[in-house]
């Protein structure tokens, strides 16, 4: 079963390597696409010197660079995380055994399980479980992490989501499709310290994910 690994960047010329050296040796013949959104640092280059392809996305969003990586990629199972080296690269073959032994669909990484107050404040702690609780409201699903930005699952299955967001939203939209659409398990992992400048803007994302889920319900 070929494996497809997507990674939105912007600016990780400090850590992009890192994570797909760590990418390449936990999975043999791994397809990993970069989708670069106007990094003015060597991030492209890191990933185009370790074998990834890379894309350059103009239009800002982070769901329109993974919706773009999902275009380009050709893996039956596909790897979404982050380039910042917060995720662990080491897990993705277990979470590969996973979903094929239990038959699910998803798996979700839950960062709050495991979390500490170094890798992962209490306010965002906080901001988590609110939209946590309103994605229970909403739509009756049930998760520890509903942001999470790190997910496995079959690339057949996204082919039938729809009104995914453009922007931060997308990490909530794609697991209520999940739940929809399949079978969604979580599995606990530990989050690393970021390195460099964050790009979540924590109220301004926070409020807009949290808007976000009011729409989604309606248009559904």
């Amino acid at each position: 079963m070929k494996v497809t690994a997507i990674i939105p960047t912007i600016n990780e010329e400090n850590t992009i390597g890192i994570v797909i050296d760590g990418l390449i040796r936990a999975v043999n013949g791994i397809e990993i696409i970069v989708v670069d959104t106007n990094s003015t640092d060597r991030t492209r280059e890191i990933a185009e010197e370790r074998g990834a392809i890379v894309i350059r996305e103009n239009r800002k969003g982070y769901g329109i660079a993974y919706k773009t990586g999902l275009d380009h990629a050709t893996g039956d199972l596909i790897v979404c995380m982050d380039g910042d080296n917060t995720y662990p690269t080491e897990i993705v073959k277990p979470l590969i055994d996973i979903i094929q032994l239990d038959e699910v669909d998803f798996i979700s990484c839950d960062r709050m399980t495991l979390r500490s107050q170094h890798s992962y404040t209490s306010l965002h702690f906080i901001g988590n479980s609110v939209l946590n609780f309103t994605m229970h409201i909403l739509f009756k699903i049930n998760l520890n992490d509903s942001q999470s930005g790190m997910w496995i699952f079959y690339r057949k299955l996204y082919k039938d989501m729809k009104n995914l967001s453009n922007g931060m939203s997308f990490s909530e939209d794609i697991k209520i499709d999940a739940v929809r659409l399949g079978r969604l398990i979580e599995i606990p992992v530990k989050y690393g310290i970021r390195i460099g400048k964050p790009k979540l803007k924590t109220w301004h994302d926070g409020f807009r994910n949290l808007f976000h889920l009011l729409i989604k319900r309606i248009q559904d």
